[in-house]
């Protein structure tokens, strides 16, 4: 059974003054206090013993610390200066744990890569609730090697990940994300799990990826063309928003007769599936 030595208000807080950072509230961070939660999270893993592990915003290493028990080697990338230190003293204790310093939007793959000592298969993290959803998309995006993400985000991003064409919440970046992966497991995480409590339920994916096949010729980005222009304007009919965003209307119509999509059709009843059609007839 897979436990962090952390998780825990008392723990937490020892941790915090020790270091000097209990009173410094700009900090912001919502520290997870929940043995079972981390349990869940690592089930939900399920981490191979080979296997390097990316994590993104670990904090003071809460759950960092239960991954390393699972995993060959974990590389952890924080943005705030302030717990450097703490990460430090981590790595200290444990010769399977690299950090890097920085945005993890702005971290080159190769450099995560270097300090993993090859590219990380699994992303798993309590991630920053402002930035968790394009951390996501780009990471399947530009790093081929991850398998799989498990992702503690807000509820309302969770919502957004696993929605489905035709839910309220399916929109732009679902279809995007649809390109590289599906979601395959979620569970619920109520703010008293954390210290402090936040103003926000949160809740757990697993994302596998499944990347979605592509004609000869078409990539990623042709794709996510169309699904941009079609969500810019989603309370209009696919072939109004399109049209008002860089694509031709003759071009369109044309395209949708040939993927048997009706014009008159709004951009959420579409799948990931019918975007890719789309794209290859529209090039």
């Amino acid at each position: 059974m897979t436990n962090s030595p952390l998780a825990s208000a008392t723990a937490t807080r020892d941790l915090l003054e020790a270091f000097g950072l209990a009173t410094k509230h700009r900090l912001g961070q919502n520290f997870l206090i929940d043995n079972h939660v981390i349990e869940r999270i690592c089930e939900l893993a399920g981490i191979r013993e080979d296997e390097h592990v990316l994590e993104v915003g670990p904090g003071i290493g809460t759950l960092t610390l239960a991954l390393l028990q699972e995993a060959a080697q974990v590389t952890s990338i924080e943005a705030d200066p302030e717990l450097e230190q703490v990460l430090w003293s981590h790595s200290v204790e444990h010769p399977n744990f690299a950090f890097i310093m920085g945005d993890a939007l702005k971290v080159a793959p190769e450099r995560i890569a270097e300090a993993s000592g090859e590219a990380p298969t699994v992303f798993v993290a309590n991630l920053p609730y402002n930035v968790a959803a394009t951390i996501i998309l780009q990471f399947f995006q530009t790093m081929p090697a991850l398998e799989r993400a498990v992702v503690m985000v807000q509820k309302e991003v969770a919502d957004r990940i696993s929605a489905v064409p035709g839910n309220k919440t399916y929109g732009g970046y679902t279809a995007k994300l649809g390109l590289y992966g599906h979601v395959t497991g979620r569970f619920e995480v109520p703010p008293r799990c954390f210290m402090p409590a936040p103003h926000v339920d949160s809740a757990v994916v697993r994302i596998e990826r499944a990347e979605a096949p592509l004609p000869a010729g078409l990539l990623p980005e042709d794709v996510a063309a169309a699904i941009d222009a079609a969500f810019a304007q989603r309370r209009k009919t696919i072939r109004n928003s399109m049209s008002s965003n860089g694509f031709a209307k003759d071009a369109l119509d044309e395209a949708f007769a040939s993927c048997d999509i009706a014009p008159t059709a709004r951009a959420e009843t579409l799948s990931t599936a019918d975007f890719v059609a789309l794209a290859a007839a529209l090039k």
